[in-house]
């Protein structure tokens, strides 16, 4: 991998070392060169990253996400992954502090401010739907 991004004091390469489901996504995804072009658009944002590790939305749509990071090595200026129970919380009260409804959410900001919500599946490409606007 080329990049280890944290979540919950956790990284991306225990989440696809650990969980197989994962993995396989990860592995299995392949980005097109416009995919990559785009994610560009978030260079500078921040990007929060509401999952659960038994959701299939998120084990299809995160190692996506994981995988067009590391293809596009944009600079991000930060990132969260987390990783929420059955009930959608989080000890920290990330997704409740950001109302999460359904899983996996990603959620680009800057300063603070929402400026696009990707919820459990794209519309376009994954790529598309987190750039849309920006």
């Amino acid at each position: 991998m080329l990049l280890t991004h944290h979540f919950r004091g956790v990284t991306t390469d225990v989440l696809l070392s650990d969980y197989d489901k994962f993995n396989e996504q990860y592995k299995a995804f392949t980005p097109t060169a416009q995919d990559i072009a785009l994610m560009q658009k978030l260079e500078g944002k921040e990007l929060i990253v509401l999952f659960g590790t038994w959701c299939h939305d998120s084990e299809r749509e995160v190692p996506k996400l994981i995988k067009l990071l590391d293809a596009s090595k944009v600079q991000l200026a930060s990132i969260d992954y987390v990783a929420v129970g059955y009930n959608k919380q989080d000890d920290a009260g990330i997704a409740k502090a950001h109302d999460l409804q359904y899983t996996p959410t990603f959620i680009v900001k800057q300063n603070g401010k929402e400026l696009v919500r990707v919820v459990e599946k794209p519309t376009g490409t994954l790529a598309q739907d987190l750039t849309k606007g920006l």
